[in-house]
């Protein structure tokens, strides 16, 4: 069972004052800020020199990008960079859960009294991440896993299994760090921030892929629908806009996805959690927190 009374492993005091004044600062004005940076031009000339410091300062590999680096006119665009043919593979078996992103491993787990796992001492309801009270109730006794994805990692996010989506939904929120010093310091935080959420219906029941947003940018697009993101001549994406409200949308016909098709992009950010049914899903014994994954690594079994 999970412990709420367990005392949270905290980040130094330095982490904790900074955190403490980024929860009173516009995390979105700044972040859009950073995003008009990321999207400023970059010469040719200058593109290998600028993307090349980039990618070593964060240790990003540009060999696995699509494309060579003068080809990306903006730092953003090579942060969402495709990958080349062949970078990373899929297990032919059916009933496996692969990773939908590079990254590394959270906490992982099984929902139990309608909550999840954030760190050490700090829970959060699975209904308030996927704001939806009957979710308590859905993935009751359920797996549950949490990807990070730090700035090296290719950013974007792919099915882990396959099926249709019926239902999907964006929630505004705050976009606090999600770093390993945000995440045992703040409380409810993958519930607090701005997020982007898909549910996949297929042989392994329902299956939520939440893509959560955080500070620096913090913008999430949508391939699964891409009428979504932002008018064409605007930026291309759902989230850390203007105005915007509490949105689900339902498709009928609903979007057939194999397990691998891209369903969402990061935008500079951040974490993805995924929830499974009960009974459906048992994650792999051999995964851990702290392990590093990469797109299509298998990650869990039907039951």
């Amino acid at each position: 069972m999970h412990r709420s009374d367990e005392s949270p492993d905290l980040p130094t005091l330095r982490w904790r004052a900074a955190l403490s004044l980024l929860k009173r600062l516009p995390q979105g004005a700044f972040s859009r800020g950073f995003g008009r940076l990321a999207d400023a031009p970059i010469p040719p000339a200058l593109r290998p020199a600028v993307l090349g410091a980039f990618a070593r300062a964060v240790g990003a590999d540009p060999s696995e990008a699509e494309l060579p680096l003068e080809a990306y006119p903006t730092l953003n665009r090579f942060f969402t960079r495709k990958l080349k043919d062949g970078a990373r593979s899929w297990p032919a078996d059916p009933a496996t859960v692969a990773s939908p992103v590079d990254g590394a491993v959270g906490q992982l787990g099984t929902v139990r009294e309608g909550r999840l796992i954030q760190a050490k001492g700090r829970l959060y309801e699975v209904g308030q991440l996927l704001e939806d009270d009957a979710a308590t109730a859905r993935y009751e006794g359920g797996a549950f896993i949490t990807l990070y994805l730090s700035p090296k990692d290719y950013h974007r996010i792919h099915a882990p299994v396959a099926g249709e989506i019926r239902q999907a939904r964006h929630v505004p929120g705050a976009l606090l760090p999600v770093n390993a010093a945000a995440v045992a310091h703040m409380p409810e935080l993958f519930a607090r921030n701005e997020r982007l959420m898909a549910h996949i219906d297929g042989p392994l029941g329902r299956v939520a892929v939440v893509a959560v947003g955080a500070y620096n940018v913090g913008r999430i697009s949508a391939a699964f629908d891409a009428g979504w993101n932002a008018a064409p001549g605007a930026s291309a994406w759902v989230t850390n806009r203007r105005g915007l409200q509490s949105a689900a949308r339902t498709y009928d016909p609903p979007i057939p996805v194999a397990r691998g098709d891209e369903i969402m992009t990061f935008h500079l950010g951040s974490t993805v959690v995924l929830v499974f049914e009960p009974g459906r899903v048992a994650l792999l014994p051999s995964i851990n927190p702290g392990d590093p994954v990469r797109l299509g690594m298998p990650i869990g079994r039907a039951m």
